[in-house]
């Protein structure tokens, strides 16, 4: 298998989509419900886009892609994403 970064590899260009960083952000996967901060998971990419696996069973939790002006972002992997906010 190709060798992976950890999710911390999505600070960046999710840091150009939200105004928060979301690699603190708690993930919960779709297919086996495992829950961790996205920078727990496997990044796979740069090109043609980033994807993003459980760590607990490999499945795809992200895709991310950019292209000039926009960029695509799918979560269908993901139950649940919890962002803690400032008070």
């Amino acid at each position: 298998m190709t060798e992976h970064l950890d999710g911390n590899a999505l600070a960046g260009p999710l840091g150009e989509i939200f105004a928060v960083d979301v690699t603190s952000a708690t993930g919960r996967c779709a297919s086996c419900g495992l829950a961790g901060p996205v920078a727990s998971l496997r990044v796979y990419g740069p090109d043609p886009g980033l994807v993003a696996r459980c760590p607990g069973c490999e499945e795809v939790v992200l895709r991310l892609v950019r292209g000039p002006g926009a960029a695509w972002l799918d979560l269908r992997g993901t139950v649940s994403l919890r962002v803690d906010l400032p008070d």
